[in-house]
């Protein structure tokens, strides 16, 4: 069971604009998230939001089974879906990051094969290679987390999940000592520059070792800010950012009720080549700047000694009790939305997610969040929903 990874992914995708009953979350802050409209879309498979554009104008999906990207504007009208499966020039291989939009008519995403941008119906427009060769990467995939792209001196940059070896690994204290979360990537030029290292007072240097979804980045930039959180550690790092860089600016501490401690592993675990992925450890998943606030995604975790529990009852051969539990314990996580103030970095709320709604995370653009409906297990449906929703303040 180690080596399997559980994520909960909600497939969906947008056409058309229906106007549901408006509806409220309260928390006891006095915030509420209140779905104000909602978009359908009656599409074959069972595609997946992952990126909506700035002013909400572009939506863009993944369809797994067919592993065809597609893409709508704000009225549902289908304007563009390709695929690049095979053996092409421009075939990225196997998929890092979703793409994101950089604008209204160009996304970028992020295989083994390079970076790419492509325009809405599937030309490449640019491909740039990774700074050093690739030993293995793995991926997460959460709803709406696609690409970042930040405007600097007036160019439009990439920020993307770093990848990097540099001739180590997570069993060597040199690993932690060089290592940097993100790639900041001028387009225009095609350079890549390492940014976001582990900070003095980091967990992540306490001498233990640590997989690669302990620490992957949920990052997003506003203006000339980049904020950074890194997995399982609580805390939220700003950085100003530049052409050639970031500095820190500020970190703060982030109080989440239920948030589990990473486990202890040895790096005596660790070996060259090898990539672990644990969609079971506590997680801050996504960050989203949305009007005055910064609303951050969290995943809770499964505590450490039921994860030993199932992992001995995966082993002993039990593997349909193992998975059973497991659904039983993921349902119990601690998980939703930390709302803190853009200017003041005060934490002010804490959401749990509306029922009904994907869990695997969300979108933003706009001034909204865009949430994807979840689908009926019990009864095949011919169609998939978006809610938009806002966040307002009583």
């Amino acid at each position: 069971m180690k080596q399997i990874i559980y994520l909960y992914l909600v497939l969906v995708a947008i056409i058309s604009c229906s106007s549901p009953k408006e509806q409220s979350l309260e928390n006891e802050d006095g915030y509420s998230l209140v779905i104000v409209d909602s978009l359908e879309i009656n599409v074959l498979g069972s595609p997946m939001l992952v990126d909506v554009s700035p002013m909400a104008d572009r939506f863009a999906f993944y369809d797994y089974s067919s592993k065809e990207f597609l893409f709508t504007d704000r009225n549902g009208a289908i304007i563009g879906r390709f695929s690049k499966k095979g053996d092409t020039p421009d075939a990225y291989g196997f998929l890092m990051e979703f793409p994101g939009f950089i604008d209204e008519e160009q996304v970028a995403l992020a295989g083994m094969n390079g970076v790419f941008v492509f325009d809405l119906g599937g030309n490449m427009v640019k491909k740039m290679s990774h700074p050093e060769s690739l030993g293995g990467a793995g991926f997460m995939s959460f709803v709406g987390k696609g690409m970042e792209t930040v405007n600097l001196a007036g160019k439009p940059y990439l920020l993307s999940k770093s990848v990097r070896t540099r001739d180590t690994y997570p069993g060597e204290q040199r690993f932690y000592d060089e290592f940097k979360a993100i790639e900041l990537i001028d387009i225009e030029h095609g350079e890549f520059t390492e940014i976001v290292p582990f900070e003095e007072g980091s967990l992540f240097l306490n001498g233990n070792g640590f997989y690669e979804s302990d620490y992957a980045p949920a990052l997003e930039a506003s203006g000339d800010r980049l904020y950074v959180a890194l997995g399982g550690e609580p805390k939220l790092r700003v950085y100003k950012l530049n052409q050639t860089g970031a500095e820190l600016e500020s970190t703060v501490d982030l109080i989440i009720p239920g948030f589990e401690k990473l486990p202890l592993t040895s790096r005596e675990e660790f070996y060259k080549g090898s990539v672990t992925i644990k969609g079971s450890t506590p997680a801050i998943r996504n960050i989203h700047v949305v009007d005055d606030y910064l609303i951050l995604h969290y995943y809770g975790g499964i505590p450490e000694n039921i994860m030993k529990e199932l992992d001995a009852l995966w082993e002993s051969g039990d593997q349909e009790e193992s998975e059973r539990l497991y659904a039983k314990a993921a349902e119990e996580v601690s998980q939703g939305m930390l709302i803190l103030e853009k200017e003041s970095l005060i934490q002010v709320g804490n959401i749990p997610f509306m029922k009904g709604v994907s869990t695997s995370g969300f979108a933003s653009g706009d001034g909204f969040l865009w949430m994807q409906r979840s689908p009926n297990v019990e009864e095949e449906e011919d169609f998939l929903r978006v809610y938009k929703v806002k966040l307002v303040r009583k």
